[in-house]
């Protein structure tokens, strides 16, 4: 099905997870519905533990997942090597890490992106659309 202008895109789903309810809305208020006016509008899926995270990957239908590293028990990083290594067209991840020297961690998970703690929003937001305009077709924006 193709979009048009009078046929806008589909919301696309973000997974924002960590056990930390504070860190999920500093993530979805930093982002807002719409961080680019060239991308479609956002719909966050907040999740605070990983059974739920591996659930909504298998589910097939999270355009980008923002994950943690510092969440316990089930760290980010460890649950974006896992979702890399099992799901076929995983798509893209961006950790969040609580020091510098975790971003080789985050090399390591295969995560596509790191922002470190405490998020800045403005980073995010440039983060977060640059992997979206990676994932989402020019002609469905």
């Amino acid at each position: 099905m193709s979009h048009t202008a009078s046929s806008p895109a589909r919301p696309l789903k973000i997974l924002v997870y960590s056990d930390d309810s504070d860190v999920r809305q500093q993530v979805i208020l930093g982002l807002g519905r719409r961080p680019h006016p060239d991308l479609p509008t956002l719909e966050f899926v907040e999740v605070a533990t990983e059974p739920v995270v591996v659930q909504q990957f298998d589910a097939g239908v999270i355009d980008l997942a923002i994950l943690d590293g510092e969440a316990v028990p089930a760290g980010g990083m460890g649950i974006a090597k896992q979702m890399k290594d099992e799901i076929f067209a995983c798509p893209p991840i961006l950790v969040l890490a609580g020091r510098p020297q975790d971003a080789w961690l985050a090399t390591w998970s295969r995560a596509e992106a790191v922002v470190l703690h405490p998020i800045d929003p403005i980073q995010l937001a440039e983060t977060v659309v640059g992997l979206l305009r990676s994932r989402v077709p020019a002609s469905t924006r």
